[in-house]
């Protein structure tokens, strides 16, 4: 992992005023340090990352969408089970994807 990438990441969300990073860089920002730190950022990278399929900007891609879905369930599946945040996160990514293939 380039350090000066995770640095810049870092930097991204320390200059944001909230509990979990938003917007166009929250993907990006939560997908590097989930690599560098799974167990504390895994659980907001498929926050974001179910919001994003949930997004306007996705809502006539449904490929997106669906790769959006998977990766979260995936991010979500593979947090310790001891984390307190996979069961939600997890329930969520999934209810998400089973609307997702209702539709």
């Amino acid at each position: 992992m380039n350090q000066d990438t995770v640095l810049r990441a870092r930097v991204r969300l320390l200059g944001s005023n909230r509990r979990v990073l938003r917007g166009p860089d929250a993907l990006w920002v939560y997908r590097v340090l989930t690599q560098v730190s799974p167990e504390a950022y895994g659980s907001k990278l498929a926050h974001v990352l179910v919001a994003a399929a949930r997004s306007p900007r996705v809502r006539e891609l449904p490929e997106a969408r669906k790769a959006l879905l998977e990766e979260a369930v995936a991010v979500a599946a593979a947090l310790d089970p001891a984390n307190p945040f996979r069961t939600k996160v997890l329930a969520r990514a999934l209810e998400a994807q089973r609307e997702e293939t209702a539709e």
